[in-house]
């Protein structure tokens, strides 16, 4: 089996504490029932995902009140206070990341679905993303995770091999489709577990 070489990193729930909920709490809506059909009819993860692939979030959300109305301060507190679903770094996963990368054994990428403009504000926040050796960002690509070719655009772009590379992330939709590239992947689920799996892999 072949050393691995590269490892590449997913960034939000990995790297990055970011999740909806930390705006839309137990006290935002009436009723739980509502906040979960604002989810999962709305402001849904499929909706978030079309802009993480490059769509206006401006549009996004003009439309998505054209069709729900009666939404509309919550479609507009789901952009219009995004910083505040941005909680900050897993502080344990980056101290691996640091590790790693003091070690200078290893290329170290990340792949990440992501609005573009939206990064931007987390690159001028955390200084550990200007640490990796090169990014792949959905926004800017006008492609995103599950699809294949957003994966390859990493490969090619920084001549990975993939027999080479590790992929970490913590959505197993994302994982299954690296896993099916031939990346050897981690579902990442904590700190503790990732760096168990690293070790398992011979890195640590």
């Amino acid at each position: 089996m072949a050393a691995i070489k590269t490892i590449i990193f997913d960034l939000g729930g990995v790297l990055i504490d970011w999740n909806p909920k930390y705006v839309f709490n137990n006290t935002y809506f009436e009723t739980e029932e509502k906040r979960e059909y604002f989810f999962n009819h709305i402001c849904t993860s499929d909706w978030n995902e079309e802009q993480d692939a490059g769509r206006s979030i401006v549009e996004a959300t003009e439309e998505l009140i054209q069709q729900f109305p009666d939404w509309e301060k919550a479609i507009r507190d789901f952009y219009g206070r995004w910083t505040d679903m941005l909680y900050g770094p897993i502080q344990e996963t980056v101290n691996i990341f640091q590790q790693l990368k003091e070690s200078g054994k290893y290329k170290i990428y990340a792949l990440t679905n992501w609005q573009v403009g939206l990064f931007d504000i987390a690159l001028v926040r955390y200084n550990f993303l200007h640490w990796f050796d090169g990014r792949v960002v959905s926004g800017e690509e006008k492609m995103r995770k599950p699809f294949p070719e957003f994966y390859n655009l990493l490969l090619n772009r920084y001549n990975v091999k993939v027999e080479e590379a590790l992929f970490i992330d913590d959505n197993l939709r994302n994982v299954k489709a690296a896993e099916e590239l031939g990346i050897k992947s981690i579902h990442f689920q904590s700190a503790e577990q990732m760096s168990e799996k690293l070790k398992e892999a011979g890195i640590f």
